[in-house]
């Protein structure tokens, strides 16, 4: 991978051309965070709500994103089973789903962007994630084609119309804060909607948008539509972008995450999940792309096992070893949020009430 001038606003990096098809792109898993509890998402029915024995329901903010790998993986390991906790897998194709159903009581645990938690401190609502999966958001800030002439540093975006999955999601924080951390208001750019998967590569693809920020497979998806590697300004996809952006080695993203007062009581199943997924990190280190694909549902990808095998090969290089949070990742985070999310600005988040290393160390 090549490494990027980020203090310069300006990066073309090389994207393999993985012709994944659309359809694996589904939304974005960092959705933003709903303004207060909201009813329960349909699904999991009241019985798995409240819980039977070891029986956990997880909300998935979008299964085929490879973000949320280990926890598909660890479940097709047979992990979950192993360490004596019945783990279903609800697919909710976005973050804000995710979380929306776990606040409402349909589900009981989510696989989601850590962020939340710190958005939700800041709405009163006490979340805390127990085990981290990833040591990057994984986003990408990519020029529309129609633009590629004009717009070539982060200071060119003043004025345009950036592409996000929805306003207050990961991707319209990542633009708030790359905005301002080049000298330039939250404001200058204006955000647009777009969703994720096909709808975000049209969008981009046919200019509805001057700029975008992406997530793979989408990446690879609009690089086989455009027949080139589109120009790229910032990225966080490989650590040394995520260095450049963050100034940290670690920015947590993807997590197993509660209700602070489920975790208090059910304590034990939690430690049962961190342990399969910390397993499957491990399992996930020491196996290829390959081999590690070859133990995923077959329809996750796409169609093509070689290509789906390659992507998850470098996926590799973010995720994290050990499920644990290192405290200069969470404070990068909030230092995100407090730059680009009005709802957490200065208030008083006690970082140590968002997450806890009690059941991976």
């Amino acid at each position: 991978m090549k490494k990027c001038d980020n203090r310069r606003g300006r990066l073309v990096r090389s994207i393999k051309p993985l012709a994944l098809i659309a359809g694996l792109a589904l939304a974005l898993s960092a959705c933003g965070s709903p303004s207060a509890a909201p009813p329960g998402q349909a699904g999991g029915g009241s019985a798995a709500a409240e819980g039977s024995g070891d029986k956990v329901v997880v909300g998935v903010g979008g299964q085929t994103l490879l973000t949320y790998l280990p926890t598909t993986l660890a479940q097709q390991l047979g992990y979950y089973k192993d360490e004596g906790v019945n783990v279903e897998l609800q697919d909710l194709q976005g973050g804000s789903k995710a979380l929306t159903a776990m606040i409402g009581g349909s589900t009981q645990v989510t696989s989601g962007y850590y962020e939340h938690t710190i958005q939700m401190q800041a709405k009163n609502q006490s979340i805390k994630a127990f085990v981290n999966m990833n040591l990057s958001s994984g986003l990408a800030l990519v020029v529309a084609p129609k633009n590629e002439g004009t717009i070539k540093s982060i200071a060119d975006l003043k004025g345009k119309n950036v592409g996000v999955t929805s306003p207050g999601s990961s991707t319209d924080m990542f633009v708030k804060y790359v905005l301002a951390k080049n000298g330039m208001k939250t404001t200058d750019a204006s955000v647009s909607a777009i969703g994720a998967g096909s709808s975000a590569v049209a969008a981009v693809e046919r200019g509805q948008v001057d700029a975008a920020v992406m997530l793979e497979p989408d990446l690879t998806v609009l690089a086989t539509r455009i027949g080139k590697k589109p120009v790229v300004l910032q990225d966080v996809r490989t650590l040394e972008g995520l260095k450049a952006v963050f100034g940290t080695d670690a920015w947590p993203s993807s997590s197993l995450y509660v209700k602070t007062d489920w975790l208090a009581k059910n304590g034990d199943t939690a430690a049962k999940m961190a342990k399969a997924i910390t397993r499957t990190l491990k399992y996930i280190d020491e196996h290829s792309g390959a081999e590690i694909a070859a133990k995923m549902p077959k329809a996750f990808a796409g169609g093509n096992m070689e290509q789906y095998a390659s992507v998850i090969e470098d996926l590799k290089k973010t995720l994290s070893k050990d499920g644990v949070f290192s405290e200069a990742g969470t404070q990068a985070v909030l230092k995100t949020q407090r730059v680009a999310n009005p709802e957490v600005g200065d208030k008083d988040i006690k970082l140590a009430d968002t997450y806890t290393n009690e059941f991976t160390q």
